[in-house]
C-alpha cells in the first residue's frame, strides 16, 4: 500500500483514471503529477478560491503501475507525440455502391497542400458512440478523437489523408480535425484537465510538425469555420461551445494569450478571465430557460455601448439575435483578434460583420487587450469588398475534366472605412477529390490570392486585389 510519500501514489492515480491499458494510465498520471509540481489555482462556480502550492521535487515512483496487470496499448501508426496515450483506430476508406465512397478522402499531404489549421470539435456524444460513428463508410470522419476520462487519443485518419469534419471543403482540404469527447453544454462533466492537456500536447506536436501558427485563425474552432454560400450559413456547428476554455487551452499550448500593443491600439484580442466572466446563456437544458452560471470565453457584442441595446444581427442566420447557447450571432471568443472602431468609456468598439459591435471592457475587469497585428482594409476607391467562405481558384485555373467551382460570395460586405484583422495570405485552392480511386485526384491553384480574416464569429476571406494591408 501506499505511504505518506504523494510520490508513492503514482500507481493508485493512474488505477483511479478508469483507464484499462498501461499508457492512457501512465499519462494520465504523469498529467496530474504534474500539476502537483507546477501548482494551480481556480475559483469554482460557487465564486470560491481553491488553490495547491506547488511542490517543485515531487518525483513519482511509477513501478508501482507495473503489477498492476492493465494490458500494454500499441501507438503503432499513429501520429502523436511521446507524452500522451494514442491509439489506432482507423476510419474505413470503401466504396459502397453507385459511385458512392467514404468516409475520408485520400491525399499526400503536405506534398501536395499545405495543412494550414486544426479544427477543434466536441463530439456530442460518448467515447464509443463516436468510435462507432467514425469506423461507419457511410458518415464522416476526423482525424482524432480525444476521452474525456483520461484525454486518451484514437487517431483514425492519417494527417496526409482529407477527413470529412468542418463542413467547409475549402477547410476540410487544408486542415486536421479533433473531436472532443463531450457536449458543450455540459463542460464542467466533459471537459476534463486531462482531455485539455492531452489535446495541448497533440496540438503543439502537430502545430510543430507543419507550422501551423498558434493563434486564433490557424487553431479554430468549429464554431469559427464560415459557411461556404449563404446557404450553409444557419446549418453550421457551433462547438466546442462558449464553455471551451480557450485561454487555458493557450496556456497549455505554450502560446499564452497576451497584450501586445499600447493602451490605445487599434486592435483588441479577446481575452475575459474565464471563471469570473459569467455572461448568461439560455438553452443548455430547457429552450429558453439561463443556463447555470459558469465560467466561459464568449463576450456578448451590442449595438450600442448600453446593456440594453439590442445584440448584434447576424444577417447570414435569417433570425433575431438570442443570448441562445447556440447562437453565435453576438458574440466574440478568447484569442480572436479585431480591430476597434470606437471606444466610450467602459466600452469598446470593434468592426463585426460589417457592423460597428460594442462590448464591455472595464479596466479593473476587461474582457479584452490590447494587441498589434495586420488589418485590411478595402482598397482605395472601392466602396466595399465582398466576404467569401472559402478562398477558391478563378475559373480560368481549372483544368480540363475538373468542373469550375463557383466563386460565390456571402451576404456580408466589408465597408471603405472598416478594418478586420488578418490571419495571413492563403492561396486560391480546391482539391478535386469526387472519385474513390485517387489517382484522379489534384490540386487545382490559380492566380487569385486571399486573405482571411476574422470577420465575426467565424474567420472569413476576402480577395487580396479587393484590400490594402495596414498595421492596426
Amino acid at each position: 500500500p501506499a505511504g505518506d510519500d504523494p510520490a508513492d501514489w503514482f500507481g493508485a492515480v493512474a488505477l483511479f483514471s478508469g483507464a484499462d491499458d498501461r499508457a492512457s494510465a501512465t499519462a494520465y498520471a504523469n498529467e496530474v503529477f504534474a500539476v502537483i509540481r507546477d501548482g494551480e489555482e481556480r475559483v469554482t462556480d460557487a465564486g470560491q478560491r481553491v488553490a495547491l502550492d506547488a511542490s517543485p521535487g515531487l518525483a513519482p515512483d511509477p513501478s508501482a503501475l507495473e503489477r498492476a496487470g492493465l494490458r500494454k496499448g500499441s501507438a503503432a501508426g499513429t501520429e502523436c507525440p511521446r507524452t500522451v496515450s494514442c491509439e489506432w483506430i482507423p476510419a474505413p476508406y470503401e466504396e459502397f455502391g453507385d459511385g458512392d465512397y467514404g468516409n475520408h478522402d485520400l491525399g499526400n499531404r503536405p506534398a501536395s497542400q499545405r495543412i494550414r489549421y486544426i479544427v477543434v470539435h466536441d463530439t456530442e456524444g460518448a467515447w464509443e458512440g463516436v468510435l462507432d460513428m467514425v469506423q461507419d463508410p457511410t458518415y464522416v470522419s476526423w482525424q482524432y478523437s480525444l476521452r474525456s476520462t483520461d484525454g486518451h487519443i484514437a487517431q483514425h485518419v492519417k494527417a496526409k489523408d482529407v477527413a470529412w469534419h468542418a463542413g467547409n471543403w475549402y477547410v476540410n482540404a487544408a486542415s486536421i480535425g479533433l473531436e472532443h469527447e463531450g457536449f458543450l453544454t455540459d463542460p464542467d462533466a466533459w471537459y476534463t484537465e486531462a482531455m485539455y492537456r492531452s489535446s495541448a500536447r497533440l496540438v503543439k506536436y502537430l502545430s510543430d510538425r507543419h507550422g501551423i501558427p498558434l493563434d486564433r485563425q490557424h487553431i479554430l474552432g468549429h464554431d469559427t469555420v464560415p459557411g461556404t454560400t449563404t446557404a450553409t450559413i444557419p446549418g453550421m456547428h457551433t462547438d466546442p461551445g462558449p464553455y471551451w476554455d480557450w485561454r487555458h487551452y493557450f496556456e497549455l499550448l505554450g502560446a499564452p494569450l497576451k497584450g501586445t500593443g499600447a493602451k490605445n491600439a487599434g486592435a483588441v484580442t479577446i481575452r475575459p478571465d474565464y471563471d469570473t466572466h459569467r455572461p448568461v446563456f439560455t438553452g443548455c437544458e430547457t429552450a429558453g430557460e439561463p443556463c447555470a452560471p459558469h465560467g466561459s470565453s464568449a463576450v456578448r457584442l451590442y449595438s450600442d455601448h448600453d446593456v440594453n441595446s439590442p445584440l448584434i444581427t447576424d444577417i447570414g442566420l435569417g433570425s433575431a439575435p438570442t443570448t441562445g447557447v447556440n447562437d453565435l450571432s453576438s458574440r466574440v471568443s478568447t484569442g480572436q483578434q479585431y480591430a476597434v472602431a470606437d471606444r466610450w468609456g467602459d466600452w469598446t468598439a470593434i468592426w463585426y460583420l460589417g457592423q460597428k459591435a460594442w462590448f464591455r471592457n472595464p479596466a479593473e475587469k476587461p474582457t479584452a487587450v490590447p494587441a498589434k497585428a495586420k488589418v485590411i482594409t478595402p482598397r482605395k476607391g472601392l466602396d466595399s469588398v465582398p466576404v467569401y467562405g472559402r478562398a477558391y481558384p478563378e475559373a480560368a485555373a481549372y483544368p480540363e475534366g475538373v468542373p469550375a467551382q463557383t466563386v460565390s460570395p456571402l451576404p456580408y460586405k466589408v465597408l471603405a472605412g472598416q478594418r478586420y484583422v488578418t490571419g495571413g495570405k492563403v492561396p486560391a485552392e480546391y482539391y478535386y477529390a469526387v472519385t474513390f480511386d485517387p489517382a484522379s485526384h489534384q490540386v487545382v491553384r490559380g492566380k487569385d490570392q486571399y486573405y482571411e480574416i476574422q470577420f465575426g464569429h467565424r474567420v472569413g476571406f476576402v480577395r487580396a486585389a479587393d484590400v490594402t494591408v495596414v498595421s492596426s
